[in-house]
């Protein structure tokens, strides 16, 4: 039961991307103000939770394992393990399509199309350790798995956004925008189901609380290296800050609640 909940959450997250699909077919999508604000939310949700929940959590988890005399050092290697692999990533992936990068030059119907499709691959790629994150903090914690949920579906939104606008543009098909959007979030729960077939077959316990740690590395470096950027490059800096700081008030409230 434990289990089927903790991948029901990570569906849930995975489909906000869808839900960023929809909401690239309204006119508040289309305004810089709206794009900067929610980024910057995005970006504080993710933050707060990382360094107040899920690095904790994995040093916590270490504790009790037979790494527990140097269980601050290890949860600390892993956290900047799991920047080290977003990093790679993203360095992997082109400029060009990476959908971190925000493009100003006008395009033709071809290469937005191009853009929308290597952007929901960038995405379906960003979401794979994401969906795992998910999974292990809900099998730890109910309180956190719900709390890390909301964290990569409100990140996920705009992510959803950034799929289906280009698509949307170059094919004027909303069908087809929205589809796409939608199945690059079903990485989220796919990388939970790979990821648990393997860590709960071959690695000990302890891999756990690494595990926790690195996710909360994964999720510092997409806000700090990508959400916050991409909310200044709209050209709207105290919005994003404004996002920002309340994404983190209403985690925190969610912390309190929960």
């Amino acid at each position: 039961m434990d289990l089927i909940f903790a991948f029901s959450l990570t569906l849930i997250a995975g489909l906000s991307t869808g839900l960023g699909g929809l909401i690239a077919f309204t006119k508040f999508a289309s305004r810089k103000q709206f794009l900067s604000l929610s980024l910057g939310f995005s970006a504080g949700v993710m933050l707060y939770v990382s360094f107040v929940e899920i690095l904790p959590k994995g040093i916590e988890s270490l504790a009790e394992t037979a790494l527990a005399d140097q269980a601050v050092l290890w949860g600390t290697i892993a956290f900047f393990l799991g920047i080290g692999l977003i990093m790679a990533i993203d360095q992997w992936l082109p400029a060009a399509v990476n959908p971190h990068e925000i493009k100003d030059e006008k395009t033709n119907n071809q290469s937005l199309l191009r853009m929308g499709l290597f952007t929901a691959f960038a995405i379906a790629l960003h979401n794979l350790p994401e969906g795992l994150a998910t999974l292990y903090a809900a099998l730890s914690d109910v309180r956190l798995g719900i709390s890390v949920t909301v964290a990569i579906a409100l990140h996920n939104i705009p992510e959803g956004i950034a799929v289906a606008i280009p698509i949307f543009q170059a094919t004027k098909n909303k069908k087809k925008a929205f589809s796409y959007s939608f199945f690059s979030g079903l990485a989220e729960p796919i990388g939970a189901l790979i990821g648990f077939m393997i860590f709960s077959t071959f690695f000990p316990p302890e891999w756990f609380g690494l595990i926790f740690a690195f996710v909360g590395g994964i999720m510092v470096y997409i806000s700090l290296d990508e959400l916050l950027p991409t909310a200044e490059k709209y050209g709207y800096h105290h919005l994003s800050m404004i996002g920002l700081i309340a994404g983190m008030a209403v985690m925190a409230l969610s912390l309190l609640l929960v």
